[in-house]
Parts: C-alpha cells; structure tokens; sequence
C-alpha cells in the first residue's frame, strides 16, 4: 500500500513537523485547524487544509467526527495524530478503521492496554519487564491501599490508572499521610481523566526518568534506537531532554533496550512507540517499566539526531504494511543531542502562562528548530503553551549542551514572553553540566531563578528606537527636528521606560550621527544609531550591537547578542494625586485566558483576601483577591475572554483601609 494523501490531525510545531516529511517522501498533506488557527503556520505549509470547528478542543482537535469528515472529503487514505489531543484515543483509532481510513498509530488493544497503567504493569510483567513493587489490580478501595501500603514499603507513590501528566499523583512519606492524599487523588483523578481507579508503587529515591524509542512492524520486526534522559521536568512536564542518557552504562543501555522491545511484544504492538522506565541515580542497573506511550513522543528529535532515522517516516511506511527497511545491528548512536522546549509562559512570574501576537521570530542557524510560529501568529490561551523546540547535536555531551545554550542565545520571540532566559539557567547549572540529574532537580532550581533586569545599554536602545520614529516623521520644519537644539543649553528627548522591577529615565540629546544619551542612576554615554527595517545598530562609546527590535502595545521588544527582553513605556508620576483615594486596587490579569469564575457582586463589600476573580489559561487556573478592604467595581464577567494585564476588577479602598 503506498499512501497519496495523508491527513495530519494535530496544530503548531508537531504538525509542521509532520508535514515537512511527508513533503519529503512526496506524500500530499491535509491540514486541520479551529478558527483560533485560521492563519497558523501548519494550515499554510500543508497542501490544503480544512476548518473543523470553533476555538476550543473539544469542538475542534478533539471532535473525532470533524476529522474523520475532513480525512473523507479530502481523500485522505490516513491520518498521523502527533501528540497530545487524540494521538492514543482508542476510539478516534477505531473510528477512522471503521471508515477505511489507516491510524498512522498501533493497533486499538495496544492503546487500550498501555492506556490503563495497571493492565499495562500485568501485561508487561508476563514478558520479564522488571515493574515498580507495588498493588495494583482493578477495583482497589482505599481500605485495600492503606493496608497494603506496608507491604510496598514508604515513601509510597499514589498514581491514577488513567491519564498521564502529573495529575492526581502524590507522594506519601508516612502512614498518617496516606488517607487524605487517597481522597485528593481520587477527585484530581475523577476531575481529569473521568476516572478515579488508584494504585500504588514504592516511590524511588532520587529517581531518574529515561526512555527507550522503538519501532515495530506488522512482520514481527521489533527494535529500539536507543534512550533518552528526560528527567529535568518541572511538575512532571519535560523541559530539556537529551540522548543518550549520561547514566547508562552500555550493558544497561542494552537491558533496558531489550526491556522495551519485550513491552512491545507484550501487546503485539506496530508503529514508533516510546517505553518510560524509572532508574534510581543511586542504583543505575536497576530500572523499573512505568508506561508505554503509544505515539510519537515530543522530544523524538534527539533520537533522530543520534540515529539518523527520521521516526515520522517510519511510522507511515509501517502503516502503510512495509517491513522495517533497518535491523537492531543497523542502529548506532552518534554523539550527542539534547532538546529544550520553548514555552509561552513567564518564569519571573510563576511560570504563568503568556500570549499576544509574535511580532518577529529569531532562530538559531546552528541548530534544529521544530516550530509552530511566524510573525503575526497569535499566542492565546486555548492550547498548550509550548512554541517551539531548540535541538542541537555534538561528538560529546558537552559539545552538545555548550551548542544549546548559543542556539538558545540566538533565538528569539518578540511580542511574547517565553521561557528562554530560564533554560540558560538551567543550562548553566553545574549539575546540570555534570549529568547529576533528577526528576526533582528543577523544581529545586527554580526558586534560584531571578528574572533579568535590563541594562543601561538596553534601556537605551529602546529609547533611541523610539527616538529614531521621531526623526523619520520630522518634517522640513526645523522645529520639528528632535535634536534638543535651543538658544541656550541643548533640551534633551526624555524618556520614562522600565522592564522587570527596574523604571529609569533617558535622556538624548543630540543627531542619530553623534548623541549623549543619559540613563538615570547610570552613566552617560556617546552613541550613534542607525535603523534598517526591523534591525537597529546601536554604538555606545565606540562598540556596536546590533538588536532585532519591534514595538506594540507600548513596550519595544528587544532581541540582542545574549536575550530578549521587553522594554515597557511608563507614564510620569501626577505632580498632584487625583481624585483616586491612596489605598484604592486594580486587579490585572497576570496571563491571557478566561474568566471562569466570579466570586463577589459588582458593588459588593469584600475583605482583604476575597477572591474576586479567577482566570484559567491552559488549563491552569489564578485567583486574584482584594488586596485591601472595600467595594469592587467588576469589569469582567464569566466567559469573557482576557488579556495579560487587563483590567478585571477595581477596589476603592474602604475608610478605614484608607487611614
């Protein structure tokens, strides 16, 4: 069977990924998309693409039925799923079947199967793969988990049956805390995945978490290609992840290998799958099975770069019934990758999730970039975060990481806040550099991280950015010119601008040819500006750099030698307060989203402490509360959709909060 048309039920970097091999193999793609992606950079690099729905997932990526109209209507023989949304639903696999079309996936019993971790545990378990001690069969009540919890041994891990990501487990370090962290598990686990069945397995000390890629045909052809080391994870989400693991040696890259090819065989398993194994850093011999993904897993890249082997191109060429073309003796790993994930979303700021529309995209020359963004895409809150992947390879593992941190360097979003600057923290962490790695490793980092300030030489060149427009829009007018000229001392162009928790004025006077550019509580510096387009060449004191720059919405983005960074206009203090009483609030949104719940009336009484509003962004949810005692003024209602800093409520301060 050969396929001429290949539908790719998925959006953003996945997508475009999928669709730039199936360009190379000659195969035609078909996009899909929700009317948030109308112009999203995968609906315009596919052949065609078709709208399956409005904003939200469940009436669009996730409506089985939309999809397998649009595979209909546009003769698509199969349908590669990515990952996340319906990638290991077992009933779009078994719709699609039964409308003639191929699931670029394994066969339904094997997604049904790893899907429920406790079936998953038996069904491994009959082919030798070494499973977490633990209890774990269908219908345990917390009674049978407290009495069994001894026999596993503590600390314990309490884990749903269902779902993945984190959600509903706890870790239990005693007996006392065992009943409580049942009951939140059960209603995190109800809430997520519709299911709230528990088991539980001996938490690992100093746990690692690696996993093993392999491929498997319909001919009984089963390999792997070797691990990745996927343990810096912040609450259970992967943000950098590299290949081969630094821990293994060969003789356990070789266990473990076989391990995973055996929990493909366990249920007759076809297509490119991913087997995740907990190792502890203190006992590197020993590794434990935890799951099978049944898809293409995020950071496939670095198996890709070591191998050479272009994973989505296997999984269409098994699906469509040919033989694995390579043999376990062909897969040799060279050198070393490693992959960080850009995500929308604020570290100085909890991590909360960002958006806006991308103004202008820098990436890295030196490095694989799987993206799902250009200038003009809209960042909002109806999907996961993640823009983008920075991968790089090297001979050795330090080659690799020192490739990354440039690559990383050389990248950038402008007109939404990412998480780059974290990364090279994390990059830079000598733990980190030495291979000592955990799965807790970053969640003990992150309180470390400081977001930056701006420097002299940054805040000036947004101010001569801004500067710069005044001289293009002057006129032969010589009093329109902005060069501070007067009949006595020349009067200086100011500027009030701040980033981070730094606000400071510049001062410039002068031509763009020869300026003195003053920055409040700093220096003074000679500088000359030139603008080309989107680029600015700045020179301070005789050293030049040159800044990839953007303005909207009152900030000018930056992007320089090193990072990004926004630089906002901030309005003059009054010379005399106005009519707003001191002590009065303004509760701004933190991130882009919704507005899910309103706690209080308009004009109600509230306490310092009350919830007023709460807003869910990618499925994370903030409370903002009064921050004084008083009367709210609502400017938002449930639905509504926001934007980062909006203004969604007011509190004038009560009398007594006032005095």
């Amino acid at each position: 069977m050969t396929f001429e048309t290949v539908l790719v039920a998925n959006r953003g970097e996945i997508a475009v990924r999928v669709i730039r091999t199936l360009r190379t193999m000659g195969i035609r793609s078909v996009a899909v998309y929700s009317d948030a992606d109308a112009a999203a950079r995968h609906v315009s690099e596919a052949d065609t693409a078709v709208r399956i729905g409005p904003a939200p997932a469940r009436q669009s990526y996730l409506d089985i039925e939309a999809i397998v109209s649009a595979a209909r209507r546009t003769g698509a023989q199969a349908v590669h799923p990515g990952y996340g949304f319906l990638a290991e639903n077992a009933e779009f696999a078994s719709a699609l079947h039964a409308a003639g079309i191929v699931f670029i996936g394994p066969p339904v019993p094997a997604i049904q199967t790893m899907g429920d971790k406790i079936a998953a545990k038996a069904a491994v378990s009959q082919f030798d793969v070494p499973v977490v001690p633990g209890i774990s069969r269908p219908g345990l009540t917390d009674d049978d988990l407290i009495a069994g919890a001894p026999g596993v041994g503590f600390p314990v891990l309490v884990k749903p049956s269902a779902g993945g990501g984190g959600k509903g487990m706890r870790v239990v370090h005693e007996a006392s805390e065992l009943p409580a962290a049942l009951a939140s598990a059960r209603r995190e686990a109800a809430s997520a995945f519709g299911d709230d069945t528990l088991f539980l397995e001996r938490f690992v000390l100093r746990p690692r978490h690696i996993e093993v890629q392999v491929l498997a045909d319909g001919h009984g052809n089963v390999i792997h290609l070797g691990e990745r080391e996927c343990s810096l994870q912040r609450r259970h989400q992967k943000v950098i992840e590299e290949a081969p693991s630094p821990l293994l040696d060969a003789s356990t890259r070789a266990r473990i290998g076989a391990a995973a090819c055996n929990t493909a065989r366990s249920v007759d398993y076809t297509g490119a799958g991913t087997v995740e194994f907990i190792v502890s850093a203190d006992a590197p011999d020993e590794f434990f099975f935890m799951e099978m993904n049944t898809r293409l897993q995020v950071e496939h890249p670095v198996t890709e770069l070591v191998t050479g082997v272009d994973l989505v191109e296997q999984q269409v060429r098994i699906a469509a019934g040919a033989e694995l073309g390579i043999s376990q003796d062909d897969i040799v790993l060279s050198g070393h990758a490693i992959e960080a994930r850009v995500y929308s979303e604020d570290p100085g700021n909890g991590f909360l999730p960002t958006g806006g529309t991308v103004l202008d995209v820098v990436e890295s020359q030196d490095a694989r970039v799987d993206s799902g963004i250009y200038p003009g895409t809209v960042v909002g809150s109806d999907y996961d975060p993640m823009l983008a992947k920075v991968i790089t390879h090297g001979a050795d593992r330090d080659t690799a990481l020192h490739a990354l941190d440039r690559a990383l360097a050389q990248t950038a979003v402008l007109g939404v806040t990412t998480n780059i600057d974290f990364l090279r923290f994390l990059l830079a962490d000598a733990d980190v550099a030495a291979g000592l790695l955990d799965t807790g490793l970053l969640d003990r980092r992150t309180p470390d991280y400081v977001a930056p300030q701006p420097t002299d030489h940054e805040l000036m060149a947004a101010a001569v950015y801004r500067w710069l427009d005044t001289w293009a829009a002057a006129t032969g007018d010589p009093w329109s010119v902005p060069s501070g000229w007067r009949t006595g001392a020349a009067a200086p162009t100011v500027q009030r601008l701040g980033a981070g928790d730094r606000v400071d004025h510049v001062r410039i006077t002068g031509t763009p040819d020869r300026a003195i550019a003053e920055v409040e509580h700093g220096a003074s510096y000679e500088i000359s500006a030139v603008r080309r387009g989107r680029e600015l060449d700045l020179v301070v004191d005789g050293i030049g750099t040159r800044y990839i720059v953007a303005h909207d919405a009152g900030q000018v983005w930056l992007a320089g030698p090193q990072r990004t960074i926004a630089v906002r206009e901030v309005r003059e203090a009054p010379v005399r307060p106005d009519d707003a009483h001191a002590g009065d609030a303004e509760l701004l949104s933190p991130m882009p989203g919704a507005v899910v719940a309103v706690g209080v009336t308009d004009g109600a009484e509230v306490a310092t402490g009350s919830v007023v509003v709460t807003v869910e962004a990618m499925k994370m949810e903030h409370a903002l509360s009064a921050p004084v005692d008083g009367v709210v003024e609502l400017l938002v209602a449930v639905g509504d959709q926001v934007k980062v800093g909006q203004p969604l409520a007011r509190i004038i301060a009560s009398k007594e909060a006032q005095e």
